[in-house]
């Protein structure tokens, strides 16, 4: 196994201890055509749940702008689906089954380049 397929891997498995840094500073430092495209990849994999949690919280904002008190529901005895009631658990359970494929999604990349 080379330095390249190391340095490419450490990329992928950078998610669980520095997520953009190295990959960022691997795809700028290197002169590796292999190895940068291997950093963009994962420093793409690792955005994706950033970009995520920042569409997450202008969910959340929503649902809690969106929402009324008890007092409310019980005067106006309104039956019908509220999206922005629901819409953070609904985010939340997404979210958390996405991050995971992504987790698993790194460190099958990772595990490829290593052996």
């Amino acid at each position: 196994m080379t330095n390249h397929k190391l340095l490419a891997a450490l990329c992928y498995f950078s998610v669980f201890f520095a997520p953009f840094l190295l990959p960022g500073i691997v795809y700028f430092i290197t002169d590796d055509r292999e190895v940068k495209h291997h950093a963009k990849r994962s420093l793409v994999s690792h955005l994706v749940p950033v970009i995520l949690l920042i569409a997450g919280f202008i969910i959340y904002t929503f649902s809690m702008l969106s929402m009324s008190s008890p007092m409310d529901e019980l005067l106006l005895h309104n039956n019908r689906f509220n999206f922005w009631q629901w819409a953070p658990v609904l985010f939340t359970l997404i979210y958390g089954l996405l991050f995971l494929v992504i987790v698993v999604w790194n460190i099958i990349q990772g595990v490829k380049l290593v052996k």
